[in-house]
């Protein structure tokens, strides 16, 4: 590994966030880079990020807007008119936002906010003996000093939460693998704070699978991941192919290094790590005994009586009485095709940011350190990094780039200027990489390794993940249509391609009639009973969500708008099936329940949006006038919503306690001007909000985190502070075209 600067310093970074909070920890901070050094490489919608420790080269690569803005350094934005109308107020935003597009044609940011995600990267580079650049190393540990708990020392499950078992033992062990000292003020406190919830044997299953292969733990802490699930007919009614994509693609590496018992070779700060990890000495641990031994505050979802017993007798039983070599030979044999069928489909580039470095350690540990598998691993988790003004941190993917594009390409759409001559070039370039991004080809053996079609569609982040998502796909073609039937603008999707999508859409309906996320549901919430990750729920199969139900009835209304005959019946089926799942998914306050962002007025906004595609609105619909008054009745006094992420792990509304937020002040308004909610007023005050909180330069500040997953984990959509904003100062313009507001 190479050498790491000093990391002590008085030196105090910038906050992220753009209305310059302190750091959590100011007292105590560790050196920076130089931040005027760091640069972020954009190239066909790869996000890689460079550090420039010559001269020449930072003169010849110049600091771009967005890496500025990514950095938090002063952007010098002049001072916009100040604006009296929504419309003015959008065009503000329009003009900020748009000078951070990036040369492909798409929009960056960071992806994060779950705790978890940097230490699979650092135990990968570790475990493989990477080496770690020194300006990654520096900037790793000013992103976790940043995040420590103040109060409590430690870390959660995710930025926002409370310091947990979960968190603190992998980020503790990941900065003792960075060189930082046991006895550093944050380490000390982060140290105290574990040993209070029982030490690292109480961790989650996770935790003791990075711990054991890492070789602090001993393996039989761990609970058993056996390969021969993979091998199980696809009829059992449990098996993988089932599970949800997330699950399904992390148990799998897994499932192949905990078959092998696989540790790196000890080291120093490992030994020293299993005597500070555990409030017991490691030497008397009865490892076997505290498979189930999780603290209360990481035990979200408790596993069942039929996993405990599942696990009890592949330890006792299977493992050491009954398990013949042929057969696990044969299970790992498979577990690596599998591996190696997922990184030909994304060139390596893998799902997320947690199977990737688990496919990594594999390819290390079967192929070897000068492989080519490896070597090009390597090279993709790069993209799975960002920087910030706290440091360097773990996306969740490998971006939101067709995401967040998509999105804003309506937005400026609804808003009724794509035909206005200032906006043209930017809409063009974004359109030029959506379609750029669509994907053209099947994955190669799509029935041996369990994917679903995916010809037509697009993925969150881009074409070389290779997993399109429902409402990535609906948001998608509704963006690329909307700008191809607008005049003046380029028709790069011929009609195949347009069919092609929408044939992949028309596969995401369950039986239910609502869509899911990746892929159909293949199984039922029996599942659940064999979660055994503990910290997370709704995580072992597909789900049905308004979110995307609502993404794709509208795409293939406004498809059916231009070509009516193209599976005519296909279609309206499928319509009338969506539309009456959204109504049987109203919960009964009036509201819908949002899985993927915060919470409730999230997926009101989008199951309002499906009911008025069909013609229901507040005037002719129960459910849409019942969803109009569950958002009303949370609108706070100063015009604004306010929910906390709790809404999402209690299943009921809670407001934030920081007051309101203007990403939810947006949702909750599109969704009322979507119902066409006939009173003016609260409509009026929530735009207020929104145009009070934009700064003079047309940006508006960063404020609580935006997204969810799996009921308990937070994660960030910062540049949805400018595009819901933006779409709902549209929507509300040009329905009170002459209502001033201010």
């Amino acid at each position: 590994m190479e050498k790491f600067y000093n990391i002590e310093s008085t030196a105090r970074p910038r906050s992220s966030k753009k209305d310059d909070r302190p750091l959590k920890n100011p007292g105590i901070i560790p050196a920076q880079t130089d931040r005027n050094r760091w640069r972020m490489r954009s190239d066909s919608g790869r996000h890689t990020w460079h550090y420039l420790d010559d001269d020449e080269a930072a003169k010849k690569w110049p600091l771009s807007l967005a890496d500025k803005y990514y950095l938090n350094i002063p952007l010098k934005q002049p001072t916009l008119s100040l604006p009296t109308k929504p419309l003015d107020a959008l065009q503000n935003g329009l003009t900020y936002f748009s000078k951070l597009q990036l040369p492909p044609g798409h929009w960056g940011c960071e992806y994060g906010g779950p705790m978890f995600l940097l230490p699979a990267m650092v135990f990968a580079w570790v475990a493989t003996n990477t080496p770690i650049p020194w300006p990654y190393a520096i900037e790793l540990r000013n992103y976790l000093f940043a995040h420590a708990h103040p109060e409590l020392g430690g870390w959660g499950l995710h930025t926002e939460g409370d310091s947990t078992v979960f968190g603190t033992s992998l980020n503790y062990t990941v900065l003792r693998l960075l060189g930082v000292d046991a006895e550093h003020p944050i380490m000390v406190k982060a140290r105290a704070r574990l040993h209070s919830l029982g030490g690292a044997i109480k961790a989650p299953h996770w935790p003791k699978f990075f711990l054991a292969m890492l070789g602090v733990c001993h393996w039989d802490i761990v609970n058993p991941i056996p390969p021969e699930l993979w091998l199980l007919p696809d009829w059992v009614p449990f098996a993988p192919w089932r599970w949800w994509v997330h699950i399904r693609m992390v148990f799998l590496p897994m499932s192949w290094i905990w078959s092998k018992r696989w540790t790196m070779p000890e080291t120093e700060v490992i030994r020293e790590l299993r005597q500070e990890l555990f409030t017991q000495r490691w030497e008397t641990i009865n490892w076997a005994a505290e498979r189930n031994n999780i603290a209360e505050i990481d035990n979200y979802h408790p596993k069942s009586w039929i996993l405990n017993a599942f696990n009890w007798a592949i330890a006792n039983v299977w493992n050491p009485l009954l398990r013949p070599k042929w057969l696990v030979d044969r299970a790992e044999a498979w577990v690596l095709r599998l591996v190696d069928m997922e990184d030909l489909n994304s060139d390596y580039a893998d799902l997320a940011s947690v199977n990737g470095p688990l496919n990594t350690i594999v390819c290390y540990i079967r192929d070897g350190p000068d492989s080519y598998s490896f070597r090009r691993h390597r090279e993709r988790l790069e993209e799975f990094l960002w920087v910030n003004a706290e440091g360097m941190l773990v996306n969740g993917t490998n971006g939101v780039q067709n995401w967040d594009t998509a999105f804003l390409i309506q937005a400026v759409v609804h808003a009724g200027l794509a035909e206005d001559p200032q906006w043209k070039p930017m809409l063009a370039k974004a359109l030029g990489f959506l379609e750029s991004q669509q994907i053209r080809e099947d994955c190669v053996d799509a029935n041996i390794c369990y994917r679903q079609r995916r010809k037509g569609g697009w993925a969150f982040s881009n074409k070389d993940q290779g997993y399109p998502v429902s409402d990535c796909v609906a948001e998608a073609l509704k963006a690329v249509i909307l700008l191809q039937k607008t005049p003046a603008y380029p028709q790069l999707l011929e009609d195949q391609r347009i069919y092609d999508a929408i044939d992949t859409l028309l596969e995401y309906q369950n039986s239910s009639g609502a869509c899911s996320s990746y892929e159909k549901t293949r199984a039922g919430p029996y599942l659940e009973y064999l979660n055994g990750a503990e910290v997370f729920g709704r995580i072992m199969y597909e789900y049905d969500y308004p979110e995307c139900t609502t993404a794709v009835v509208t795409a293939l209304a406004l498809f059916r708008r231009y070509w009516p005959d193209y599976r005519r019946h296909d279609l309206e089926l499928f319509l009338q099936r969506a539309v009456k799942y959204i109504k049987t998914a109203q919960y009964p306050e009036g509201g819908w329940y949002g899985s993927w962002a915060v919470c409730f007025t999230y997926g009101t906004m989008f199951a309002l949006e499906s009911l008025a595609t069909i013609g229901e609105t507040y005037s002719n619909s129960s459910h849409a006038k019942r969803g109009c008054d569950f958002l009303v009745s949370k609108q706070r006094e100063d015009g604004g919503w306010s929910e906390s992420y709790q809404s999402c792990e209690q299943l009921k509304y809670i407001e934030h306690p920081s007051g309101s937020q203007v990403v939810q002040t947006a949702f909750a308004i599109i969704g009322l001007l979507q119902a066409e909610y006939p009173h003016m007023e609260p409509l009026r005050k929530g735009i207020k909000l929104i145009m009070d909180r934009q700064l003079p330069n047309g940006e508006w500040a960063q404020e609580a985190m935006e997204g969810v997953f799996n009921n308990s984990v937070l994660i960030s959509y910062p540049n949805y502070k400018f595009i819901f904003t933006i779409m709902a100062l549209g929507k509300f313009a040009k329905r009170y075209p002459d209502e001033k507001v201010v």
